[in-house]
């Protein structure tokens, strides 16, 4: 088929279910954070316990990217897509029914394991139904749903904690999950791409940019998911706000992220993808630092201004990974770095970020994340295969 070139009319269609898919996709699976207060509070747990939800949330959304990434081309991209749907709608209904935390574990796992099969299959659709010219604008576009999502999440939370339980929160979203699996299968073709061979996949695993991808991932992905889901327990445990005023400000201090999502798509068009990358890195280190150090009084700006720079990240990264991969192993090297980066970032980050405020307290772990962050944006400028020519 023709490739599209341009963003209005059928293109723009395709692109907004896709938007939409990863918009639920994201506010699903970042639920168990705006209401973690509540859960917490209902099973009498820890601070480190309460956060540990999240690693097994991590471990099975990044081996389900692993998996994914490998066996997606096999099995149809649409399949995967229409498969990671259903499988999370089952999950978030089975959440009301769990009387023992524990049970949240494994539907945790669960979710995480559905939701990580939906990356690794869209972004070759994309890059295949778009021209190579407006991967930027397409990949910037459909990425800025996360940064959505991470702003709708607590609203969502919010506005259904007024007729349900934190129970209740879940069914809502199984439901809509149902309805979103069946117009996609409606709606899309499947597509076919060349197959991997193992010599390609041993070559694959042995390039140094992959791994240098999946650590800079590891750490956008804890400076964004790994802080976001222990907030709402530092600004009601550790500063004593009340729920509904930290949820407030939690959802707004995501709104800007929407902005500077979609223009680090158009910005790599214009000047070098690895100065944009690591330029976002920086800056995003800078204001998480920001936020250990402020109090009450500035905590609002601080998370504003560390969530709105961080979400340019990940757009910049996928139209960086599919420059820097061929189209037989695109799938599976985001695949590859989105699992690296979440297991590190969203699972293991969240619980550590725990484990410090029981000990110490949140304030310490943030502010050596935020140094952190600022440390690894130098390992861009390694990647050689974006290296102008």
């Amino acid at each position: 088929m023709k490739k599209f070139t341009s963003l209005g009319g059928k293109p723009f269609l395709f692109l907004s279910l896709l938007f939409f898919l990863w918009f639920l996709n994201f506010t699903g699976r970042t639920m168990f954070a705006p209401v973690l207060p509540l859960i917490e509070d209902e099973y009498l747990i820890s601070h480190a316990r309460a956060s540990s939800i999240f690693i097994f949330q991590a471990i099975g959304y990044g081996t389900s990217m692993f998996l994914s990434g490998l066996f997606s081309g096999l099995f149809g991209y649409k399949k995967s897509i229409i498969l990671s749907l259903i499988i999370s709608a089952f999950a978030f209904l089975l959440v009301p029914f769990a009387k023992a935390f524990n049970v949240l574990y494994l539907l945790s796992f669960i979710i995480g394991a559905a939701t990580g099969m939906y990356i690794p299959a869209v972004i070759p659709l994309i890059t295949h139904y778009f021209h190579e010219n407006i991967w930027g604008k397409a990949i910037a576009i459909h990425d800025s749903a996360a940064s959505i999502g991470v702003f709708g999440a607590p609203i969502v939370a919010l506005f259904l904690l007024q007729f349900f339980g934190w129970r209740g929160i879940f069914t809502v979203l199984g439901l809509v999950f149902v309805v979103a699996a069946l117009i996609f299968y409606m709606l899309f073709d499947e597509l076919k791409v060349p197959k991997i061979n193992a010599t390609d996949l041993l070559n694959f695993i042995g390039r140094r940019s992959l791994w240098i991808m999946s650590v800079v991932w590891m750490f956008a992905a804890s400076t964004s998911l790994g802080i976001y889901s222990v907030i709402p327990l530092y600004l009601t445990k550790e500063l004593n706000l009340d729920m509904g005023y930290a949820n407030t400000i939690f959802a707004i201090s995501r709104l800007g992220g929407f902005v500077v999502a979609i223009s680090a798509g158009f910005l790599v068009t214009r000047f070098s993808i690895q100065k944009v990358m690591a330029s976002i890195l920086i800056i995003s280190g800078v204001f998480t630092i920001f936020v250990a150090l402020a109090g009450v009084r500035f905590i609002g700006a601080a998370l504003f201004l560390q969530a709105t720079f961080i979400y340019g990240f990940f757009p910049a990264g996928l139209i960086a990974l599919s420059r820097m991969f061929e189209m037989n192993v695109r799938s599976i090297a985001t695949g590859f770095v989105f699992g690296f980066g979440v297991i590190g970032g969203w699972g293991i980050t969240p619980y550590l970020l725990g484990l410090s405020g029981d000990l110490v307290s949140f304030k310490l772990g943030i502010l050596i994340l935020g140094i952190g962050t600022i440390m690894v944006s130098g390992l861009i400028f390694l990647l050689r295969e974006l290296n102008p020519v």
